[in-house]
């Protein structure tokens, strides 16, 4: 079993930065990507960025150039920097880890709140 638990998320004024933090723990032998997904009110669970065991990433449109997926290998932490935040970054983040390849394998967070205000 994996556990993640997240941190960081809050109230920022719009153009604000914030760093998300995902603390992974149990047996990560199986894992070989984690990342970040949102779910604002009212609106499906989207994708926001991830990042293989190979450290390479992949983010939404939405995000690019604003946020920034990265990993502490020996923390089994990964994190995400998110900057010029805008009202509509207004979410809770969730945590993701998974083997793309086997099925089994897939654990989330229980969501950190991050509130964009204009």
């Amino acid at each position: 079993q994996v556990q993640l638990v997240e941190s960081g998320g809050g109230l920022v004024q719009a153009g604000g930065s914030l760093r998300l933090s995902c603390a992974a723990s149990g047996n990560m032998l199986k894992i070989n990507t984690m990342g970040w997904y949102r779910q604002a009110p009212g609106r499906q669970r989207e994708l926001v960025a991830t990042i293989t065991d190979g450290s390479g990433t992949d983010y939404a449109d939405s995000v690019k150039d604003r946020f920034t997926i990265s990993r502490d290998n020996a923390k089994k932490t990964i994190y995400l920097q998110m900057n010029s935040l805008k009202p509509e970054d207004t979410a809770v983040y969730y945590c993701h880890a998974e083997n793309r390849w086997r099925r089994g394998y897939e654990y989330w967070g229980q969501g950190t709140q991050v509130t964009v205000a204009s």
